[in-house]
């Protein structure tokens, strides 16, 4: 995680929260831009109850730019038996959020990251995010054709370009695109609040309901069902994900979407709403997906109403099964 800076604070409750429940079941290496943030960071920690000197947080000081790491850090990939990070540009979103935000130091992470894991890093020369690769560790990948070919990040890109390159940057054999960008995503279309994989053949995709902003009969359903029909259509199952409500916060208003959730070892942490009726109908749901984990619901609108949850913040190094 990139812990949030000065302009970010409101994010560092959330952030002291997801440090506490990752570190109780796996490593956590948090990076932070100066001294002042560092004792920021372990401060939050300490106030909610969590211990920022457990011996599963990792502390490093690299200069950053923002606290979405999903998004400008890096992709890891296994190529013959190696451990690799990948790093594509980054553009912070196709300027999405405007032409003063800065992107430069977060274009750098995957470099950073790599040293200090100690891993070969591999340059692609292609402005993608991370939180648009939906893989299902086999052989697929999904993710949204209105991000990656979005021209304010890729100028002239094409499908076919596009499914060649990921092809041979991934080594899987399936590429699914969906397409279109919801009302109110800021990233332009991630995949990560649209459709996640549950297992290698199944896939949940988002649902608009009568409770929800998004009614049945709005372009953002018809971007949801077109998602889930294509992706049943290339041979997956398809499982969907009921937005059951909507919230107001600092005069925002967005439905209760939970698909932004970082599966761990042996834990799901999924973004909350402050909406004790379906953030414990969401949790009940995500459990029944992924039945051998515990599943935590953070209550996280302050980062909803910038643009994500708790993947977005988050940069997980999958699990790769080495070949002897």
């Amino acid at each position: 995680m990139q812990w949030p800076g000065y302009w970010e604070k409101d994010y560092e409750i959330t952030f002291a929260k997801m440090a506490d429940i990752i570190s109780r079941y796996e490593k956590l290496h948090i990076l932070y831009k100066t001294d002042k943030i560092y004792a920021n960071a372990q401060k939050a920690i300490s106030d909610i109850g969590g211990n920022p000197k457990n011996t599963n947080i990792f502390w490093h000081k690299v200069p950053y730019n923002n606290a979405w790491m999903r998004d400008n850090g890096p992709v890891y990939v296994l190529n013959y038996n190696e451990l690799r990070i990948q790093n594509w540009d980054f553009n912070a979103w196709g300027g999405a959020f405007g032409s003063d935000i800065p992107f430069t130091l977060d274009n750098k992470i995957p470099d950073k990251v790599g040293t200090i894991l100690n891993l070969p890093v591999d340059y692609v020369n292609i402005v993608h995010e991370r939180g648009n690769l939906e893989f299902n560790g086999l052989d697929t990948v999904i993710l949204n054709w209105s991000t990656i070919g979005d021209p304010s990040r890729n100028l002239h890109y094409n499908k076919q370009r596009a499914e060649h390159d990921l092809k041979t940057l991934f080594g899987v054999t399936n590429v699914i695109f969906i397409e279109g960008i919801p009302s109110g995503d800021r990233t332009k279309g991630h995949v990560d609040g649209i459709a996640r994989f549950i297992g290698t053949s199944t896939v949940v995709v988002v649902q608009c309901t009568s409770r929800s902003l998004c009614q049945t009969d709005s372009k953002d359903a018809d971007i949801y069902d077109k998602a889930a029909k294509i992706i049943q259509e290339a041979g997956l199952n398809v499982i969907r994900e009921p937005i059951e409500g909507f919230v107001k916060y600092n005069n925002q208003m967005f439905d209760t979407n939970y698909m932004n959730w970082l599966v761990g070892n042996g834990f799901v942490i999924a973004p909350g709403f402050g909406k004790l009726e379906t953030d414990l109908a969401a949790k009940s749901r995500i459990e029944s997906y992924f039945p051998n984990r515990e599943v935590h619901i953070i209550e996280m609108l302050s980062s909803w109403a910038a643009g994500g949850g708790v993947h977005c913040h988050t940069n997980d190094q999958p699990a790769f099964s080495l070949s002897k």
